[in-house]
């Protein structure tokens, strides 16, 4: 036991140095360690509080970039035009052949040259007649068979449509119209060409985007990459 007259009090040891009990104290410049694991370190926010995250049980919305129209995306008018003028070709150039091979025919076995005159001769009214039935009857059976089935089926879209990418679909469900719509929307044509076609025109206009055929029908023309094919 040391008996000097100047010891330090327990717990000092020169000094006047006093060391922190019980695992707290201050470190240089009165500086003041946190307790029980929680700390603040900058500006962090509150628990569970990052940016601008939406309240429980609600998820942001995903952006979508297709919002024109009042219910949906509609096929622009150029794409529609573009898409009847490859529709006109592919059932045109085929047609042109069969009604030349046709014509043909009919001048061949209908008239007759005089070889020593040169006249023509002879023509047979009611076999012309027939004929030019006949060529007509033939178009409208193939381009009626054409848009029916291609635009009756399940994707909705005629190869001129499938090129520059919309689809008919019905304006009720979003599905495909169905066989006897098409039908009926073909011959529904025929009334949009009225009056210097304002029946295609009036999609200009129109809220929906919907030519007259479109509206005797319920059907809507949709670009595929908002509308996929199922």
């Amino acid at each position: 036991m040391m008996a000097n007259g100047n010891e330090p009090p327990p717990g000092q040891y020169g000094g006047g140095q006093q060391y922190p009990q019980g695992g707290q104290g201050e470190y240089g410049g009165g500086q003041q360690y946190p307790q029980g694991g929680q700390g603040q370190y900058g500006n962090q926010p509150p628990p569970g509080q990052y940016g601008n995250q939406p309240p429980p049980g609600q998820y942001p919305q995903q952006y979508q970039p297709y919002q024109a129209g009042p219910s949906g995306p509609r096929a622009g008018f150029w794409q529609r035009a573009g898409a009847y003028l490859l529709d006109a070709l592919i059932l045109g150039i085929p047609l042109a052949i069969i009604t030349s091979a046709l014509g043909a025919s009919l001048f061949t076995f209908s008239f007759s040259i005089n070889e020593r005159t040169g006249e023509l001769s002879g023509g047979d009214v009611g076999a012309a007649a027939g004929t030019v039935l006949l060529i007509q009857l033939l178009s409208l059976g193939v381009a009626l068979t054409y848009f029916a089935l291609l635009e009756g089926g399940s994707s909705g879209q005629t190869l001129g449509k499938k090129a520059v990418g919309i689809r008919v679909i019905n304006q009720d469900t979003g599905g495909p119209i169905g066989y006897g719509k098409a039908i009926g929307r073909y011959f529904a044509r025929i009334l949009s060409s009225f009056l210097c076609l304002l029946g295609y025109l009036w999609m200009l206009w129109d809220k929906e985007k919907q030519t007259w055929h479109d509206k005797l029908t319920n059907t809507l023309v949709v670009p595929t990459a908002a509308y996929p094919v199922q």
